[in-house]
């Protein structure tokens, strides 16, 4: 039981250091201006949205509610592709 639990944390660890690791790669991206930091937040979180309407798609059996979401998932794609 010992070593499973040296394995898991070494894992663990591991992931830390390569986390860490992409995080520095990231900070040495030019840094964005305002504009640019806010068009990105507003991309990042329809993307957000449209990935939780399709779970919720997914688990959906009504009818009403697939289509409302549908719906939605449509309005979402729009205005992804209208940032692009």
């Amino acid at each position: 039981m010992l070593a499973m639990a040296r394995g898991w944390e070494s894992k663990s660890v591991e992931a830390q250091i390569e986390e860490a690791a992409a995080e520095r790669r990231a900070g040495e991206r030019p840094p964005l201006d305002s504009r640019q930091a806010a068009r990105l937040r507003l991309q990042q979180g329809l993307e957000l949205s449209r990935r939780r309407v399709l779970q919720q798609l997914e688990s959906s059996r009504h009818p009403r509610h697939r289509r409302l979401l549908e719906e939605a998932l449509a309005d979402l794609e729009a205005q992804l592709a209208r940032l692009d």
